[in-house]
């Protein structure tokens, strides 16, 4: 993962070609990928210089989806230069006030700007989906197996992997099923990927590993966010308004869904910071797992996931689950 902030070798000469060559480079803090961020400054021109490098990154799935959702009418960054042999990409930039922020020194606005964020995805989710390959049954599966083949070991757990396997195929197929017509899914929909713009709209990032799918994933990403506390009465609201218009059989069809895809998500994040401790020495991301749990445990109420409730039962117990992970373990 990416820890050394110095720009790119190559970032200098990128600039200069592109009419940037006077800018001053400031870094910008990144994510949990190998791709590092940069502001660009020259003059009253600013941007942000995506380093995206190659094998580990691809940029042209950002750059793709970036461009669908401009010419869907949405605010994804304008893409100012390229450099895919050196994946450099110059991106419009969208500031420093990020949804997360706003509500954490605002939280009176926490219902209308949820609410926005809502009304944002059933315009995404009317529009004609993306070209681009389907949230499938084995993606899915990729995802929740990430709980057993990480957090698992970390904890000395001997658990039915097989079995979890199993269960996660039968409870997706109605899911999967009902993905006809599919919506695109930006699959990190969340607070601190939002940007809360100048004109008051919503700014896009982070949605290079999208999908078609469900429509109920980015919902789900949002209100069971992985790095906010969002308050149950909060999500149920939100779920409420986004449901509105729907009749009673399908708002319960596409709840018994959300719960599914919840616990899908949130099982997958659990292996994904687990992983990101064992594997690359990032172990603050252990300090979610707490939220994590309390969010799986919230989604295996739903009966739809009974038989995952008794694999969970049966394999780690609730007394394992707030168990912190073994400092040699994590420290590997």
């Amino acid at each position: 993962m990416a820890t050394d902030m110095k720009p790119p070798a190559k970032a200098a000469e990128f600039l200069d070609q592109h009419g940037w060559g006077d800018a001053e480079m400031s870094a910008v803090a990144g994510d949990a990928s190998f791709r590092r961020y940069f502001r660009v400054r020259d003059g009253d021109r600013r941007a942000i210089l995506m380093d995206a490098p190659p094998p580990h990154e691809d940029p042209r799935p950002f750059i793709n989806i970036a461009e669908y959702l401009k010419k869907s009418g949405f605010a994804a960054p304008a893409i100012f230069a390229r450099d895919l042999e050196h994946g450099l990409v110059l991106l419009e930039d969208f500031g420093d006030q990020r949804m997360r922020e706003h509500l954490d020194h605002h939280p009176e606005d926490e219902d209308i700007i949820y609410c926005q964020a809502i009304d944002l995805l059933r315009n995404l989710h009317k529009a004609p989906a993306a070209t681009i390959a389907a949230y499938d049954e084995a993606q899915y599966l990729r995802e929740a197996n990430l709980l057993t083949e990480w957090y698992c070991p970390a904890q000395q757990l001997e658990v039915d992997a097989e079995g979890f396997d199993a269960i996660w195929r039968t409870i997706l197929r109605p899911v999967i099923a009902a993905q006809n017509p599919p919506v695109t899914v930006m699959r990190d929909y969340h607070a601190e990927n939002i940007m809360l713009l100048e004109d008051g709209g919503f700014g896009l990032l982070d949605f290079q590993d999208a999908l078609v799918g469900h429509p109920a994933y980015d919902l789900v990403s949002m209100l069971q966010d992985a790095r906010r506390d969002v308050s149950d009465d909060l999500e149920q609201r939100m779920l409420d308004y986004y449901l509105a218009g729907h009749d009673d059989a399908a708002a319960e069809i596409f709840r018994g869904h959300y719960a599914i895809l919840g616990a899908q998500r949130n099982t997958k994040i659990i292996g994904i910071f687990t992983r990101l401790s064992e594997r690359d020495g990032k172990q603050r991301y252990l300090d979610f797992l707490p939220r994590m749990w309390r969010l799986l445990e919230k989604d295996l109420q739903h009966p739809a996931l009974a038989p995952m409730t008794k694999w969970f039962e049966r394999n780690i117990p609730a007394e394992v689950r707030g168990r912190p992970i073994p400092a040699a373990k994590a420290a590997r």
